[in-house]
């Protein structure tokens, strides 16, 4: 995975939630969990439990979701592109906007950054639309999430799994 020559940064923590509805997307959620904290200058510090949810304005399969926290020394750019290099690995491919997919990586949020490019939106633009978003970052950082935010996605269909 090319990084840029840059040398890591002091620590940041970053936010990361995973899905996937194709194949066996318990495993392939749970193996990018532990792909994130082998990721260069990379460790991860918390991971939700796994969540099934409705697919979001698409048909198909039911998804799995968890959140993670990461503590990282990569660039935002830097880190939003190994997400991706995993995506690629686990067989991701991007046919049209919402296809069902093998392994799904958004960058939420890193550190206070605030970004807005064609390429990159931090935070993320819908984190807060998302049930399958909020309930797990909820699990794993409770001060993160109002009790407002929730109440708006609370007629989204998701449940956590044992």
């Amino acid at each position: 995975m090319p990084l840029s020559a840059v040398p890591p940064r002091p620590p940041v923590q970053a936010w990361v939630a995973l899905g996937a509805n194709l194949g066996d997307a318990c495993a392939s959620v749970r193996a990018a969990l532990e792909a994130l904290g082998c990721l260069p200058y990379t460790r991860l510090l918390r991971a939700s439990s796994l969540y099934r949810s409705a697919p979001w304005q698409a048909e198909g399969a039911d998804f799995i979701n968890a959140v993670a926290e990461l503590q990282t020394g990569l660039s935002a750019p830097d880190l939003l592109r190994a997400l991706q290099a995993l995506e690629q690995a686990a067989g991701r491919e991007r046919p049209w906007r919402n296809a069902p997919r093998t392994l799904d990586l958004d960058l939420l949020e890193y550190g206070a950054a605030r970004i807005e490019s064609d390429w990159l939106t931090l935070p993320h633009p819908r984190l807060h639309e998302r049930a399958f978003v909020l309930l797990p970052l909820a699990e794993i950082a409770p001060e993160r999430v109002s009790a407002a935010a929730l109440a708006r996605v609370a007629g989204q269909r998701i449940e956590k799994l044992a």
